[in-house]
């Protein structure tokens, strides 16, 4: 199972010929390909995988994302606790 993470678009830019970006997760920007999405626009929304972008998303699909991941993220905490040796 693959997991895609949505991510904010805030620089766009070419490499050697690739289109390249800098999205922020959340307050933590990364390094994003963006040549298998070339229409993407700043402040615009991808969805991320192994640091390539997947497809463009709208604001709707990615808060609806991210809710869920947070969700998850609570969800794991409470079943877990902070004991990562346990999981």
């Amino acid at each position: 199972m693959c997991l895609g993470i949505p991510g904010k678009v805030i620089e766009i830019y070419e490499v050697d010929g690739t289109l390249m970006s800098k999205v922020d997760f959340d307050g933590v920007v990364q390094e994003v390909c963006l040549a298998t999405t070339p229409e993407a626009q700043i402040s615009q929304y991808v969805l991320v995988h192994a640091g390539f972008s997947l497809n463009v998303l709208t604001n709707e699909e990615a808060s609806e994302t991210m809710r869920i991941l947070k969700e998850l993220e609570a969800f794991n905490q409470d079943f877990y606790g902070d004991r990562p040796d346990d999981k």
